[in-house]
């Protein structure tokens, strides 16, 4: 059976990308760190990941390619010695796809949380008119 993709829809020109974004979403099933979806008012949204004893200079914020990646890595100190240690402090990376149009609009550190806020910004509607030419 042949799998069905957005590309061999003849109506749909041109979204064979989102086959490709769908593509990447996939995997990265591990768990860490926890994190929350919101949605904090009308095309607003906040991502917040538990990121308990990661401080700032330990998280890296970037989009890329319309994919929004939240890395942690916490320096190594060796001067601590655990009888237990149950705090995760290993690295991480996280990303989210963002649709066209969403952009990030702030991101702070409060009480082991971090919160990136996005917002979808109406796109302008362009309407073009296309000259048709002879064959000459």
């Amino acid at each position: 059976m042949t799998r069905m993709t957005f590309g061999s829809y003849p109506h749909l020109l041109g979204f064979d990308q989102l086959d490709r974004m769908l593509e990447r979403t996939k995997g990265g099933s591990e768990g860490y760190p926890p994190y929350n979806i919101e949605l904090t008012g009308e095309d607003r949204y906040r991502v917040t990941l538990a990121v308990a004893g990661f401080a700032e200079e330990d998280l890296r914020i970037t989009v890329e390619d319309g994919q929004l990646w939240i890395r942690g890595k916490q320096a190594e100190t060796g001067e601590r010695q655990y009888l237990h240690r149950g705090i995760a402090a290993r690295q991480f990376q996280r990303s989210f796809v963002l649709a066209e149009h969403v952009v990030v609009t702030g991101a702070a550190l409060e009480n082991g949380l971090l919160h990136i806020d996005l917002q979808r910004q109406a796109p302008q509607p362009v309407v073009e008119t296309i000259s048709i030419t002879g064959k000459g």
